[in-house]
């Protein structure tokens, strides 16, 4: 199997994407999502997604070369971006330093992008702010996929919900999971590997449950932990659409015309050094190192160690996959990628 560096998978996707008709900036920042995911073996929200965003694209979905508009007054803690239609990656990249230093004034801040489609992971996004010294909560919703606790019919979103605690010099805890069993781009992989889903992940278009990934696509994944699951999915769907004033899941589905979801995301930065926790790090480290200390795993340490022996070794990929992504460079973008 080929593996290739960081710089020449990101080289290789942000040409494909620029091909698709995504202007440098944009390629660039989609792009970087799409190879972080990759790289650290999170394949449901790597180059997978890019088929879609290209299928958007050509769609008119969205047009590719926009620049979000920000709307920062210095002396409020809120952060508003409009994105006017676009993927989400370059109004973040534009709007995380702010939203950073709006936290390091406040002691906490908040950041909601507008009007945005969204087909990437949180984690690479509160990482980010972590890496700019900040706490980090982010969610957002999708398109109806998931039915509500006790339903059997689609209409919360998957409705991630991810956090970062900057951890000094070591990197950054950080979780990232929606709050359906699993992300709907893991039903989409076992569809395209032709395995049959695990028992309790979706449920069909008449409300049975289903192993077949094509027939829980056509009907609806469940809420991971019944109505817990269930009612922090809905507490998402109020901060991160009623809230900001963006679609719900279900009015996303009604917009996208079965493409990428479009909607609104929420970020909220918290410094902490505004806490007067002085020993905060140590604090934190022993909750962490206790943890590990009766065997378990700590979330994103599986990522960590795909990165790093990614920078070792080169990111693997299929060569069926690298001649697709040079064909699609090529024009011939119709191709599925998995």
């Amino acid at each position: 199997m080929p593996h290739l560096t960081y710089p020449e998978l990101h080289a290789l996707l942000a040409a494909t994407l620029r091909a698709g008709g995504y202007n440098e900036a944009h390629a660039a920042a989609i792009a970087e999502v799409l190879a972080r995911a990759e790289r650290d073996q999170c394949r449901s929200h790597g180059i997978y997604r890019l088929t879609g965003i290209l299928k958007s694209r050509r769609a008119g979905q969205n047009h590719g070369a926009r620049e979000p508009t920000i709307d920062n007054p210095p002396e409020r803690a809120i952060l508003k971006i409009d994105a006017h239609g676009e993927f989400s990656p370059l109004a973040f990249s534009r709007g995380a330093p702010l939203l950073a230093e709006k936290a390091r004034r406040h002691g906490i801040a908040a950041m909601a992008i507008n009007h945005c489609l969204h087909l990437s992971a949180l984690w690479p996004e509160v990482e980010t702010l972590a890496g700019l010294g900040v706490g980090a909560l982010a969610m957002c919703p999708s398109s109806a996929y998931v039915a509500p606790s006790g339903g059997n019919a689609p209409l919360l979103g998957t409705n991630p919900l991810a956090f970062a605690w900057p951890n000094g010099d070591a990197p950054p805890y950080i979780y990232d999971f929606a709050t359906s069993v699993v992300a709907r781009g893991e039903i989409e992989l076992h569809r395209l590997d032709g395995k049959p889903l695990p028992d309790g992940w979706g449920i069909d278009a008449d409300g049975a449950p289903s192993r077949d990934p094509a027939a829980v696509l056509a009907g609806a994944l469940l809420p991971f932990g019944g109505h817990k699951g269930s009612a922090i999915s809905t507490m998402i769907e109020i901060l991160a659409a009623v809230w900001i004033g963006d679609h719900l899941s279900s009015e996303s589905s009604e917009a996208d015309g079965g493409l990428a979801p479009n909607h609104g995301t929420l970020h909220i930065a918290l410094d902490p050094a505004a806490f007067a926790a002085t020993d905060r790090l140590a604090h934190a480290e022993k909750l962490l190192a206790a943890i590990r200390a009766q065997g378990a795993r700590l979330p994103s340490e599986r990522r960590y160690a795909a990165r790093a022996a990614a920078a070792k070794e080169g990111i693997a990929i299929s060569q069926e996959n690298l001649d697709r992504l040079q064909r699609m460079q090529q024009g011939d973008l119709d191709l599925e990628l998995h």
